[in-house]
């Protein structure tokens, strides 16, 4: 009887080992999950794209440590112009100066307008008419929103392509005026973009175009405290 006992026990020990499942050799279960949570980790930690400033390239805002000369910052400056990115151009300016605008080539401190780093980022889409001095000759007010501004006595010619560029030199007609009485030239520095006349043979041609981006010299760092426009004027 003990022995028949003893066989019915090791039968039943055996016929429940049978349908136990083998241990599992390493965390297999674990691997998929550990992904998925650090998934969510590395977007909250910044490993993600950031999609929020679209019109904002890398390559168009400084780098710590490495402070770009005026021709380097104003190369930046004047393709933001070209796409009418203002938030790159505010990115640029002077925290305290801002920017002043000059749609001609001799600055008026007194009526030219300046926009401060966050004036400047909403000034596209702004349908404020505002006053920027005077039409030479007629003595017309130049009365526009600054997308219409913009448009012509900012970046009205291609001069990403088409202009000679100097830097703290000044090749057109009338020269650089009085830039240097109101950014004296041992505080500043300035990137001349200059369009000659389509015939310069011809004295009479009055088609030429100049654009100057007026940087603040910060130890080797630049600041953009100016925008200046200029062409041929009655």
């Amino acid at each position: 009887m003990v022995i028949g006992a003893l066989m019915v026990v090791m039968l039943a020990a055996c016929s429940g080992n049978s349908n136990k499942a083998p241990e599992p050799k390493g965390p297999v279960q674990d691997q998929p999950q550990n992904q998925m949570q650090n998934q969510p980790q590395n977007e909250a930690e910044g490993n993600t794209p950031d999609n929020s400033a679209p019109n904002q390239e890398p390559s168009e805002i400084p780098e710590e440590g490495t402070p770009p000369t005026a021709l380097e910052a104003a190369s930046t400056v004047i393709r933001a112009l070209k796409s009418g990115n203002m938030n790159t151009v505010s990115n640029w300016a002077d925290a305290e100066e801002g920017v002043r605008f000059s749609p001609y080539g001799n600055v008026d401190q007194e009526k030219d307008l300046v926009f401060s780093r966050d004036e400047l980022k909403g000034l596209m889409k702004d349908t404020t008419k505002r006053i920027w001095r005077e039409f030479p000759g007629t003595g017309d007010k130049i009365e526009l929103t600054y997308a219409e501004y913009h448009e012509r006595f900012v970046y009205d010619a291609d001069f990403i392509k088409e202009a000679k560029i100097s830097e703290n030199e000044g090749n057109g007609p009338e020269k650089i005026s009085n830039l240097y009485d109101v950014y004296p030239k041992d505080q500043y520095d300035f990137v001349e973009y200059y369009i000659g006349a389509s015939d310069p043979d011809d004295a009479e041609s009055k088609d030429w175009r100049t654009l100057r981006l007026v940087f603040k010299a910060i130890g080797q760092d630049h600041s953009l405290v100016g925008i200046i426009h200029d062409q041929w004027t009655p």
